[in-house]
């Protein structure tokens, strides 16, 4: 079994190297965005742990996925809520798992519907490497390699917990 830190320690550490990482870019006034699900959910604790004042965002980048033609829609789409605006302001794209870089940039192009953003920064709670695109997160809690018959999945939300699936070949 792979040694994966509990969740509410993972949580610890992405807060702690998030607000390194703010006052290192001289970020005050960050607004969270949470990508669908699990994104979602770690937003919000993190939106609640650093005492931020604006609501965080949520977005469903489904419409916006490379891969929409070839897996259709799925069933859960809901529309995705920035309850802010975004011009000029300094974002933080939270994701609870970073892989391939494709939902990273599904995401980005939504919130570019949104608005022109001052700046975007990734956070992520795991990072599994194995990037298709040049994206890479800007902070991240743990760094995992998996083999290719693996991949980690955040299950939740109460209680939040890292779960290692088999993948079908």
């Amino acid at each position: 079994m792979t040694d994966i830190p509990e969740v509410p320690a993972l949580l610890d550490t992405l807060e702690q190297s998030l607000r390194r990482y703010l006052s290192d870019r001289g970020i005050t006034d960050p607004l969270l965005v949470g990508i669908r699900t699990g994104g979602v959910w770690i937003a919000g604790e993190l939106h609640q742990r650093l005492g931020l004042n604006e609501p965080f965002g949520e977005l469903d980048i489904s419409f916006y996925r490379d891969d929409f033609s070839r897996i259709g829609l799925n069933p859960r789409v809901t529309p995705s809520h920035l309850p802010f605006e975004t011009e000029d302001r300094d974002l933080v794209l939270v994701d609870d798992v970073v892989m391939s870089g494709r939902t990273i940039r599904a995401a980005m192009n939504e919130l570019f519907d949104y608005g022109r953003p001052s700046s975007i920064s990734l956070v992520a709670l795991i990072d599994l490497g194995g990037r298709d695109l040049p994206i890479q997160p800007d902070v991240v809690a743990h760094r995992l390699t998996l083999p290719a018959s693996q991949r980690v999945k955040l299950v939740g939300p109460d209680p939040l917990r890292i779960e290692v699936r088999e993948v079908k070949a």
